[in-house]
């Protein structure tokens, strides 16, 4: 993980204290309900199926978590080429 400046919306500057590879399992990871169908408008079918696959090792909370957790975290800035960038404050 390295500590990286990038350039957030309307100009503003947000530090990405963190670059989190995202790493693929051969299993799905289980989610709430209440998770899923909040992300069921967001996201397409096809494209939350492949998150349940996927995880990240949390720099905040030093845990393997489901990516799902990550992108519904308030940390979470952006996910740019198999990368995570987290802001990295505490939750």
């Amino acid at each position: 993980m390295e500590r990286v400046a990038v350039r957030g919306t309307m100009g503003s500057k947000t530090e990405a204290k963190y670059l989190v590879e995202i790493k693929t399992s051969k299993t799905r990871f289980k989610i709430s309900k209440e998770k899923g169908d909040s992300l069921k408008g967001i996201i397409g079918g096809k494209t939350l199926a492949r998150m349940k696959n996927e995880y990240v090792d949390c720099p905040v909370t030093s845990a393997t978590k489901p990516f799902i957790e990550c992108f519904s975290c308030g940390n979470f800035i952006r996910r740019v080429k198999g990368q995570v960038h987290c802001q990295g404050e505490r939750i």
